[in-house]
């Protein structure tokens, strides 16, 4: 198989499981309600269905990477993905709530084994000065899948039931993890020798490429992760389910023992990761993972663009609703310029960062982002629709650069080594943003809405319009800021894609492995640390 073809059947196995994950969290929530009917669920419990999905996500993102690191990108991804193809399957089949429930955490467990996994094989399968435009049509692909999730789902849901929803990941789970599979076994076996310097520089790529489909523990030339790191996961993951679970409860109870010992087992459990990770011989995240400057700032400006996103998107949905008396269609009509631009920002973005730079291109468009939600909470009953329309243009623009330009600092920064571990933790941070920002945004809500008499039955919002009006603009002004610091962080990114240190690697491979100078430096820090 020739490594262009490879590189092809690799992008489209990335972009499809990213859809595949993004396109299940839209129809879901377009499915609930019919869910909660049928199955005579209460509203917790339905609420259930995807917090029990999000903590199993969350709290895997990580040690899922590490082991596609160790055992192959393209195996976990095969795995995930056929796994969660299964369990949709199983969860339009399941005879109640707690069925669904149950099957959505391990729709989740399997979902954190896939998505570390379509970052990893891009890293694995492309040189990193042609990361850029992979990396953008999956974003442009999360949102074509955000933008069409909705109107799909209450199409299958009209006419089919909530069932439908999960039987649409079946078919192109199945095809794509098989076809995952096929390539692994088709791909030629890596070279047992290194290739010497003067190879060409296609040939090296070629054994790079076919080392993603043949990937071992033992990696040649290259120092594969010398162990999984359990007890270090299992701290991670501890802190992880206590964080989203203290940020789920949080807004509807607000502090009570249960939420205040949810945050202090999450401080705790970090507390414990940080000092483990220190002492440990074999760390989940590495050194040069974890101590890069470059890193944490993609890392901080992914978790404030999300959080400022998804908060913004759940204050504006109840503005458009309860306070305009649109209907969800006409709710969907007035945010879709947002997905609309984050599928047109993504590939253009590659081309911005190529010539501009991440960190002028990054601090754009998390300006832009900061304005589009400055514009919004401007917004009253005598808004009309282009003043709208515009707030969310500003979004999807700022919103689907960041997403290209932020992750694509952190898989080039990476070796491919460590591919894994970086693309969960960048998971990691586009799950934990939304959880925050809509968090922060409830309970901001709820705090600043003056008391009314307004309905308060299950299911009906606890504000009138006027109430909610009141506290929407200082909300937002909130998440404004919250926005403004992912500004900050943006500008602590390289100028240029060429000061990522993984961008001049020379491409000589050992074992169809890139060995570059960021992995040799790091092996020898490794081994005076130890």
């Amino acid at each position: 198989m020739t490594t262009r073809r490879l590189q092809r059947l690799v992008l489209t196995g990335s972009v499809t499981g990213a859809v595949i994950v993004a396109l299940d969290g839209t129809v879901l929530t377009v499915a609930q309600p019919a869910l909660q009917r049928d199955l005579h669920a209460s509203f917790g419990q339905v609420q259930w269905t995807s917090t029990g999905y999000l903590i199993a996500v969350a709290s895997l993102l990580v040690f899922a990477g590490r082991l596609g690191d160790r055992y192959g990108h393209q195996q976990l991804f095969a795995l995930g993905i056929l796994g969660f193809g299964a369990t949709s399957a199983a969860i339009g089949l399941a005879p109640g709530v707690g069925w669904v429930i149950g099957l959505r955490v391990a729709q989740g467990i399997f979902g954190a084994l896939l998505q570390p996994a379509t970052l990893g094989m891009l890293r694995a399968t492309y040189p990193p000065d042609q990361l850029g435009m992979p990396l953008a049509l999956r974003t442009s692909g999360i949102g074509l899948a955000a933008a069409a999730g909705p109107v799909l789902g209450g199409a299958l849901v009209a006419h089919w039931g909530w069932q439908a929803v999960f039987f649409l990941n079946v078919v192109p789970a199945g095809l794509i993890g098989g076809l995952a599979l096929v390539v692994r076994g088709a791909a030629p076996a890596p070279a047992p020798a290194p290739t010497p310097p003067s190879a060409s520089s296609s040939a090296a790529l070629s054994d790079s490429a076919s080392s993603f489909a043949a990937e071992t523990t033992t990696t040649g030339g290259a120092r594969a992760p010398a162990g999984l790191d359990l007890p270090g996961a299992c701290l991670l993951a501890l802190a992880l389910v206590s964080l989203v679970h203290t940020l789920v409860a949080l807004p509807e109870s607000g502090w009570t023992v249960v939420t205040a010992l949810g945050g202090a087992v999450a401080a705790f459990a970090c507390g414990a990761f940080i000092r483990h990770e220190r002492r440990t011989a074999s760390p989940l995240i590495p050194l040069s993972v974890v101590g890069s400057t470059t890193i944490a700032s993609a890392l901080a400006v992914l978790l404030s663009a999300s959080a400022a996103l998804f908060g913004t998107l759940f204050v504006s949905t109840y503005f458009l609703q309860d306070v305009l008396l649109l209907d969800p269609l006409e709710s969907g009509l007035r945010v879709l310029p947002l997905a609309v631009l984050m599928v047109l920002s993504a590939p253009a973005s590659a081309v911005l960062q190529r010539r501009y730079g991440p960190r002028r291109t990054t601090v754009t468009a998390m300006t832009l982002l900061t304005l589009g939600i400055l514009v919004l909470s401007q917004l009253d009953r005598t808004s009309t629709a282009p003043v709208i329309g515009a707030g969310f243009l500003l979004l999807g623009a700022g919103f689907g650069t960041v997403m290209v330009t932020a992750t694509s600092v952190i898989v080039r920064q990476v070796s491919t080594a460590h591919a894994g571990v970086a693309g969960g933790l960048q998971q990691t941070a586009m799950n934990i943003g939304p959880t925050l920002g809509v968090a922060t945004a409830t309970m901001l809500v709820t705090l600043t809405t003056p008391t009314t008499t307004g309905d308060h039955s299950p299911g009906a919002p606890h504000w009138t319009a006027e109430a909610f009006l009141s506290a929407m603009g200082p909300t937002l002004l909130t998440l404004t800021a919250v926005a403004a610091t992912g500004v900050l962080a943006a500008a602590k990114l390289p100028r240029s894609t060429t000061a990522d240190g993984d961008s001049r690697q020379p491409p000589a491979a050992a074992g169809g492995r890139v060995r570059d100078p960021s992995e040799a430096s790091e092996a020898t820090a490794m081994t005076s640390s130890d």
